[in-house]
């Protein structure tokens, strides 16, 4: 007997889940024409709910509403950019007297309102969410975050249960956190698999980033008609109505769930995963509440963005830390092949792993879980076979090595990096089987009844599936774990080349390799950072506007990056003076305004980087509100090392505004009070004197080595502000030659807002000499390295057509300018505004 065709989840990825053709019933909904003036479909509780007698279809929106609401929403409507967020208007009073809170979107040629009764209080929910998002913006742990979120979201919107679910590069899912009802059974640490969120669903989560449904057991609400007069259905994926698939009703139904909510996390443009909430009773939130949650959920992802930049940058200045480590070892280490394995567990601490393994001139050495050594022959000749000179790596490595399967448990994935030339010399690094891995939490065995339409996926049988989907399978291995092997590779290669005497002319190039690797890991490091600078753009005190929050932001990570580039160039540290000469420059208002005096004193990396930051906020301080703010104000600076070698410095500042103790402390304040004592054991001290702040630092000698020259007292000149010749640069055209879109488009709106308007970005150095074929640019900025290339081709033609040009770089120095070139400025990024504009100014300043 044929019962028909098995429905199960994956009926989902066929399922055109955005046109179901009906909504939830706890709001009602319009269809108009584009200009919002005709009604071409309802739902059908709209006339009801609307208090509207009649077919609202074919009449004018006046007619149903009424004419200030009608005119309300329209004007809201030309507020909305975007159908992913639509226009929303509180407590709208339609002409039959009842009150709504509307929200209304263009899509596809037609406009969509949405109707839910009015909420008693809008602020209520927002308020909510600030605070929220104030208890967790300074959490800077993955583990605490989504820890503290789940408990915070369900004290603000109030379900039984609250889960974030990340997914991982599979498609499967993990519950990483969950706040729940104390009687509820625990889905922590459980995975399930990537069929439960299918991509139709996927999709939708990231064109509407919330999703509720307020009754898994309602009826829904057809909309009339289904279909237009071209036979198109209505496009709801911008709608929060929207009715869901009856299967994923099914699904939450045999949960005991009676109403759910999602919250997307969005990073980098790509679904991380979803904060999601259940209740087990039906539950409907306000648009005041939803408003609140979709505002906190942008703030959760761009603070995940965030803690996984500053992650890689760490991550990458670990890696640095080792290396370069053990390449000044190896100058030192008679036996090389000693050194190598005594540093397996230091490459280990590089790329997450079980297990890594070391076979170097037929010797084996290994740290944590690895392959039986019976094994190890076969799995070399496998590696012979495909490495070929560069790393190379697998999650699923019985799938490319049969005989893997039977270890598999401790060794489903690896990542080989070859260490020589030689055949069988490589590092090897495992991971476990990935079910092998799992903490579990609750009973595995329970589980849910089936539904009417047959069985259905649960909590406990996803896990079933997605063990089954994982077998012989480990976490992936991501690019950052690729880029880290192959730095690795290159400074293992380095030590067998510098320890082989068949190669002794080597060691005059291992200089030259050393700072190749160091530029490289620079430039990414410089690169992340400018992005930083571009992304980052909320305010995070109250009262600060998005400008000055933008501009504090910039000129840290300005100070930081100054302070790696020092670190870089100078072998792990740099000098006082040229710090403060680079913080206190940008400030030079008169010839005589800043004087600075002392010893030559070297910082190390960890002192210099710090300071940086210090020395930043003293800076921006006294520029807006001290010393520096006004004509005829002073700022000395002196610093002097006392007998136990610590050195201290003292910062007066003089003939500025009156200066009164703050009453409010912000992170500027913080960071310069605690940064010393707590990063560096040393000490800080500022007093709010009336004619002029003080502060006083001690570094202690650990942290610096003291040259016995003093230098003379210093004054820093003025220049000549950097808007001076605007006028002059409103007309020229300038040509941008950057391969990473975030940054040029940083550079374009620097460029607008010196009303430079005749601006034309190229990506390629193909692209850039295309639009030479065309036209002759005022001035040109290029950068360097282009990923894969360089611009020297486009500015050796800017040289033969006699236009100006600077280069840009993310790199420590100029060191990829050939030598006929020297004579071209270079900026560093991340760009400045003032810096770009300055140097535009002295290209086109005629010689004197």
């Amino acid at each position: 007997m044929n019962s028909g065709p098995r429905v199960d989840l994956t009926n989902c990825d066929r399922e055109p889940i955005q046109i179901p053709g009906s909504i939830q019933p706890h709001g009602c909904l319009l269809a108009c024409d584009t200009s919002a003036s005709l009604v071409l479909r309802h739902s059908a509780n709209a006339p009801a709910m609307l208090g509207v007698s009649g077919d609202p279809n074919g009449r004018p929106l006046e007619a149903v509403l009424g004419d200030e609401a009608a005119h309300t929403v329209r004007n809201a409507l030309a507020r909305a950019k975007e159908a992913a967020r639509p226009a929303l208007t509180f407590g709208l009073a339609l002409a039959s007297g009842r009150v709504f809170d509307a929200a209304a979107h263009r899509f596809k040629g037609t406009v969509v309102v949405e109707f839910e009764p009015a909420g008693d209080n809008v602020a209520e929910p927002l308020e909510l969410a600030r605070t929220v998002i104030t208890h967790v913006r300074d959490v800077d742990r993955t583990d605490r975050l989504v820890r503290d979120t789940a408990r915070l979201v369900r004290a603000m919107l109030g379900y039984d249960r609250v889960m974030i679910y990340q997914l991982g590069a599979d498609g499967a899912g993990k519950v990483i956190a969950e706040a729940k009802r104390g009687d509820l059974e625990s889905f922590l640490g459980q995975y399930f698999p990537g069929s439960d969120i299918p991509q139709q669903a996927r999709a939708l989560y990231l064109r509407n980033p919330i999703r509720v449904i307020s009754d898994a057991d309602c009826r829904t609400v057809p909309i009339e008609p289904v279909l237009d007069l071209s036979g198109e259905p209505l496009d709801l994926s911008h709608a929060h109505l929207r009715s869901v698939s009856p299967i994923h009703c099914e699904y939450l139904r045999n949960m005991g769930v009676g109403a759910s909510m999602s919250i997307s996390i969005i990073v980098g443009g790509a679904l991380w995963g979803l904060i999601a909430c259940h209740h087990y009773a039906p539950r409907t939130l306000t648009m005041g509440q939803r408003v609140a949650a979709e505002m906190f959920g942008e703030f959760f992802s761009l603070h995940i963005e965030t803690m996984r930049a500053r992650q890689t940058l760490e991550a990458a200045a670990r890696a640095r830390t080792v290396l370069d480590t053990l390449l000044k070892d190896a100058n030192r280490s008679a036996d090389v092949e000693d050194l190598l394995c005594s540093r397996l567990a230091a490459f280990k601490t590089l790329i997450p792993c079980d297990g890594i393994g070391m076979s170097l001139a037929g010797r084996w050495s290994s740290e944590g879980i690895t392959p039986p050594k019976p094994a190890l022959p076969a799995l070399l000749r496998f590696a012979e076979g495909v490495a070929e000179g560069r790393t190379w790596a697998s999650n699923r490595l019985s799938a490319a090595h049969a005989p893997a399967q039977d270890y598999a448990a401790d060794a489903s994935g690896v990542l080989i990096v070859p260490m020589s030339q030689r055949p069988r010399d490589y590092l090897l690094l495992f991971r476990k089987e990935v079910v092998e891995t799992l903490e579990w939490a609750g009973d595995p065995n329970k589980s849910y009844e089936s539904g009417p339409l047959g069985d259905r996926l649960t909590p406990r049988k996803s896990f079933a599936v997605w063990k089954e989907t994982v077998h012989r399978q480990s976490q992936p291995w991501t690019e950052q774990d690729r880029q880290f092997g192959e730095a690795v590779r290159a400074a293992v290669v380095e030590v067998a080349l510098h320890s082989s005497e068949l190669l002794a002319d080597e060691r005059a190039k291992a200089d030259v390799r050393q700072r190749m690797l160091n530029e490289e890991l620079n430039h990414r490091v410089k690169n992340i950072l400018a992005l930083i600078g571009a992304l980052v753009s909320h305010p995070t005190e109250e009262g600060q506007s998005l400008q000055g929050y933008v501009a504090t932001l910039k000129g840290r990570i300005q100070a930081l990056s100054l302070a790696h580039d020092q670190v870089v160039r100078g072998d792990g540290g740099g000098s006082l003076t040229a710090l403060l000469d680079a913080e206190l420059t940008p400030y030079r208002t008169a010839a005589d305004a800043i004087e600075m005096a002392g010893p030559s004193v070297v910082l190390d990396a960890r002192a210099y980087s710090v300071m940086a930051l210090v020395l930043h906020e003293l800076a921006t301080n006294a520029a807006k509100y001290g010393a520096l703010s006004r004509p005829g104000g002073k700022l000395a600076v002196a610093w002097t090392v006392d007998s136990g070698g610590a050195c201290e410095i003292a910062w007066r500042e003089s003939g500025g505004p009156t200066v009164s103790t703050p009453s409010r402390r912000g992170f500027g304040s913080v960071l310069i009070d605690r940064s010393i004592p707590f990063d560096l054991g040393g000490s800080s001290n500022v007093e709010y004197e009336p004619d002029g702040l003080r502060g006083y630092f001690r570094i202690p000698a650990k942290h610096l080595t003291v040259s016995e020259t003093v230098e003379a007292v210093r004054t820093v000149a003025p220049v000549v502000p950097a808007d001076a010749d605007a006028g002059d640069l409103a007309k020229l055209s300038v040509l941008i030659l950057e391969d990473q879109l975030v940054i040029a488009v940083g550079l374009e709106q620097i460029l607008a807002n010196a009303n430079i308007e005749d601006v034309v970005t190229a990506g390629s150095e193909a692209e850039a000499l295309k639009v030479l074929g065309g036209r002759t640019p005022d001035v040109a900025v290029l950068d360097i390295n282009l990923g894969m290339g360089t611009s020297i081709a486009v500015a050796e033609e800017l040289e033969r057509r006699k236009v100006p040009f600077l280069f840009a770089t993310g790199y420590g120095d100029s060191a990829f300018v050939p030598g006929h070139l020297k004579h071209v400025p270079v900026v560093r990024k991340p760009y400045e505004a003032a810096t770009i504009i300055e140097r535009l100014q002295d290209l086109i300043r005629p010689a004197t």
